[in-house]
Order: C-alpha cells, then structure tokens, then sequence
C-alpha cells in the first residue's frame, strides 16, 4: 500500500479555451496514472473512427468526464497520476462555457494551479487578450488562494513556433509579467516548454529543444511543496453535490477542507441546521473510519432527503463548532473588472466555496490602499476598477460562509455580474444566523 502513502495534492488545470488543457493534461495520466493501454487502444480507435485522431489524449480525459456525470464515482482513480513525491488528483479541466463557475469551485479546492498557455501565433495573443481567459484563470486562481503555479507553454511543436527559444521566451515573459501583476512572484513559478500533443517535456526531456535545460512537467509538478491540511480544526465540508443510491440512501460530497470526518459523528448542514447521523464514509469506493483534510469524501446519511441538501451547504459536526448560516458579513473586497461604479444597493452574484448566491452590498464602509491595506476614505460613494475595500454584504437567500482566517476555503469568493468576474474579496467577519 506504500502507493496510498503519498500526500495528495490537488491540481486544477486552467487556461484559454483551445490551449490544449484535454490533451496535455490527459497525457499526463496516459504517462503516468490509472488509465491502461487496452482503454486508450480503445479510445484511439473511436478518436480515428470519428476522424479527430490527434484528439486522443483529449479523448481519454472527455470520455472519463463522461462516465464521470454517469455514475456516482466519486473521485475517479483514473483521474489521479503520481509523481515520484505525491499522488496528484485532477480537479477539473473546463471548457470555456460553464467555466468560471466550475473552475470557482473548483480553484477554491486546489494546492496547485497548471496553466496552460498556447505558444502558437494568434493563439497566445487570443487567450491573453482582455478578453482571453488566461489572465482572468490566473487571477481567479490567486485570488482564491492557489499560491503554487506551474506554466505550460504549450503546442510548442506548433508549425508558427517550431520549437523555438526566442517565442517561448516571449511568451514566458507576457505570462510573468501578468502573474506578478495578479500577485505571484514569477520567480517562484516554473515555465515548462511542451507540446501536449507531440509530449515533449512532459515526463521525458524532448530533444527538440535542446536549449531548454529545466524540468520537465512532471519534475516541475514533483517539485510544489506539500500543502498543509488543517486536521485540527473544526469539521467543515463544502457540498458539491448530492445523490441518492439504491439500497444505500442520501449522500453528500464534498471535500473535507478542515476537521477530520468520520462515520457515528451527528453531521450539521449550514444554512439549513439539519442534522443527521453520518453512517459510513467513502473515498475512491473504500470504507474509511476517518477522513481527513484535503479529501474528496462520499458520506452516507440517516434519514434525509435528497433535496434537503443541496451544493453549497456546508457540513460540519453538531458537537463541534458547527458551521451556520449568516445573514450578513463584512468582507475586503478588490474590484477588477466593472465597467462602471458599484455604489450600496448593487446586487451580483457571489460565488464562495461551492455556494452561488446573489448578495447586495448594503454598505460601503472604507476606501482601502490596495499595497499597505491603509484606509483611504471613510463611507466611500462608489466604488470602480482597482479599488479595494471593505463592505458589507447581505445574502438574497440563506448562505454559509467563514472567516478567512479561520477557515480560508470558506473565506475567500469572487463577485461576478455580466458574465464575468467583477471583483473578488475575503470574508473578514460573519453576523450568524442562530435561528437555524
């Protein structure tokens, strides 16, 4: 079982739309995780057939997605690859449609971001371009709280770049110079040049590009640090979803953020206050006594219906610390992307853990310096691009959130309106619903 031994790491995979996350992230666990070669025979097959053949790799990881919405598998082993040092366990690779959403939910649960930039002319300067979705991933991703970033300087093997050191380094340079605007130290994150498609420098040094001396993808993945997992604090589980199985009965998913999970504990869901006895709990198909952070975990519970949870509550355990719902909290928010001036009474969506809630500002109480956090001016009017500050919000309906300084998954959301990301911000304090 040394295998299992691995800490685990969280890795979500973002990027422009057609920059190639399918197929190089789908080559990674062709190389090195549970999918067999009797399976992508198969799917190289039905890539051929359907007449897309270089979409093979892509194939492997569309056609897991797919059985993935099918069935109930939690977690599935084919979408984890290990690296010499850690099990690494894909989160999501979205597309471009349901993407913020999913990949909101989805930063807000990774240690590590890799993403994938598309080195081809046009291409580069398409997924950068204001309305490219290189840099709002980015942002997203800090904002949230992945600090580690590997950059995958991709289709390298493209006939516009044709292995060549000087675009890479072009590219390297726009990226870096984006990812220290957000908030990254450039110096920190690791450039690697590949072709998804061709594999170079994914798992083996490609001899295409022998001025390029650095690690290859895999390496680079190897080398993040291991997060740490807050085991001991409260239990908090952000809901993603909720099924109900035969012979079994209603059960929640979510990965256990803080606490440690485990079967015979009286779970408390926010905002609702339902509790039930949590009766078994599984990981990858296993029965576990215990769970802890870090963790996608199925638990089964006594007694509840399947619409009495939804995503976006919050499980907890009843005898410690439960988590509630809050009818208002004052949050430090930075504003991005709005095209005119948010004044009290503006009403977007707030989108925090796996909760999606429309939330209106009922005060703007302070004017912040966004580098030294000093207040610039008490009750401001409005607010527009590049101003940070503190307000406070009031949910439209029933939502549970946190400190982030206690509990920094459940802490940290991003404001979106118009189809975009407005402005994104931390939870600095909550005024609790006590009576759920």
């Amino acid at each position: 079982m040394s295998k299992e031994e691995k800490p685990r790491v969280s890795l979500v995979v973002i990027g422009h739309v057609d920059a190639g996350k399918s197929t190089t992230t789908g080559h990674l666990i062709y190389k090195c995780g549970g999918v067999d070669q009797e399976t992508i025979a198969k799917y190289e097959k039905e890539a051929n057939e359907v007449g897309k053949p270089t979409q093979k790799f892509a194939w492997v990881l569309d056609n897991l997605k797919a059985e993935r919405e099918r069935g109930i598998t939690i977690d599935i082993s084919l979408w984890k690859f290990a690296t010499k040092q850690y099990e690494f366990t894909i989160i999501d690779a979205p597309g471009h449609r349901d993407f913020i959403k999913n990949t909101i939910t989805g930063t807000s649960q990774a240690d590590v971001a890799m993403l994938v930039v598309d080195a081809s002319h046009g291409g580069f300067e398409e997924g950068i371009s204001r309305g490219g979705q290189t840099r709002e991933h980015a942002l997203l991703a800090f904002t949230l709280g992945v600090k580690q970033m590997v950059v995958a300087v991709n289709k390298m093997d493209d006939k516009s770049v044709n292995y060549s050191q000087s675009r890479y380094e072009d590219v390297k340079s726009e990226v870096a110079t984006y990812l220290k605007r957000v908030g990254y130290k450039p110096a920190k994150v690791t450039f690697v040049p590949i072709s998804g498609w061709e594999g170079d420098n994914i798992t083996e040094s490609s001899s295409n590009m022998p001025w390029y001396d650095g690690p290859t993808l895999l390496d680079a993945l190897d080398k993040v640090s291991a997060p740490k997992r807050p085991a001991d604090k409260s239990l908090r589980i952000p809901i993603q979803d909720v099924y109900k199985i035969g012979g079994i009965g209603t059960v929640p998913v979510g990965r256990v953020e803080t606490g440690i999970m485990k079967p015979g504990i009286t779970a408390q869901f926010a905002p609702s206050g339902i509790t039930a006895e949590v009766k078994s709990c599984e990981v990858h198909h296993e029965s576990l006594d215990e769970v802890g952070p870090g963790t996608n975990v199925g638990f089964n519970v006594k007694n509840v219906a399947l619409k009495d949870i939804r995503r976006g509550d919050v499980a907890s355990d009843a005898d410690d610390n439960p988590a509630k719902g809050v009818t208002s909290f004052d949050a430090q928010i930075v504003v991005m992307n709005h095209p005119g001036k948010i004044t009290e009474g503006y009403c977007p969506v707030i989108d925090c853990h796996t909760a999606h809630v429309a939330c209106t500002f009922t005060s703007i109480k302070q004017k912040l310096n966004r580098q030294t956090g000093k207040i610039v001016e008490e009750n401001p009017k409005f607010l527009q691009n590049g101003d940070a500050a503190i307000v406070t919000l009031e949910p439209s309906k029933p939502l549970c959130v946190e400190p982030f300084a206690e509990y920094p998954p459940l802490g940290r959301f991003t404001i979106r309106d118009m189809k975009q990301t407005v402005a994104v911000g931390v939870v600095k304090s909550t005024t609790k619903d006590e009576s759920a």
